[in-house]
């Protein structure tokens, strides 16, 4: 079989956040202390819109004053321009572009990161995050905008990334092959993204 296409996760899989600030968590605890209760969908909300920190204060009916918005959005920006690729990342991504194998990133992210994931890897063939998008992982849509994109069937595509139910199981329900990654311990179907590269060369003729 032929691989015509590779989606990478992108946090945690092609890239580390440096001592993560979190911002918007700070943001939510904000807006608990003047008297806001969580959602359910606070999450998804702020990862399906294409919205700043300060709009999605307003958004979610934050109160914040302006001093502290500034300082989230400074904490933020500090926090994005930290944000590294991992060297395993850049050399699975590399050595697959050689042999002409088309490469998507799939992300659940906030728009602000998409700035991240566009600077450490701004070559590849598509970029499918959530907060363009308005869909998550493991929504169907999303594998199959980012499948579209690339010009290659689901079947001819294989995914890789650090959520066994958003990087494994979801593309694999819509035909994807997917791989979970895990750097820890010995509980993944890779240790990291060279062997997974490896594997994906192995395979296509």
């Amino acid at each position: 079989m032929t691989i015509q296409a590779v989606i990478f996760d992108a946090f945690g899989t092609l890239m580390k956040i440096q001592d993560g600030s979190h911002p918007y968590r700070q943001l939510m605890k904000i807006g608990k202390a003047h008297g806001r209760r969580s959602r359910p969908d606070d999450a998804s909300v702020l990862m399906k819109s294409p919205i700043t920190l300060t709009q999605a204060a307003a958004h979610l009916g934050i109160t914040a004053s302006p001093e502290q918005l500034s300082a989230l959005e400074t904490v933020l920006a500090d926090e994005i321009a930290a944000v590294e690729a991992y060297p395993d990342g850049l050399e699975a991504v590399k050595l697959l572009q050689e042999q002409g194998i088309r490469i998507g990133v799939c992300s659940n992210l906030a728009f602000p990161y998409r700035q991240a994931v566009l600077r450490c890897y701004p070559t590849l063939d598509a970029y499918a995050f959530s907060c363009d998008l308005g869909v998550m992982k493991p929504e169907p849509a999303i594998y199959s905008w980012v499948c579209d994109q690339l010009g290659a069937s689901p079947t001819a595509s294989w995914m890789v990334g650090d959520s066994q139910r958003c990087d494994r199981d979801g593309p694999t329900a819509v035909g994807i092959r997917g791989f979970f990654v895990d750097r820890t311990s010995n509980n993944g179907d890779c240790p990291e993204l060279v062997t997974f590269a490896h594997k994906v060369l192995a395979t296509t003729p």
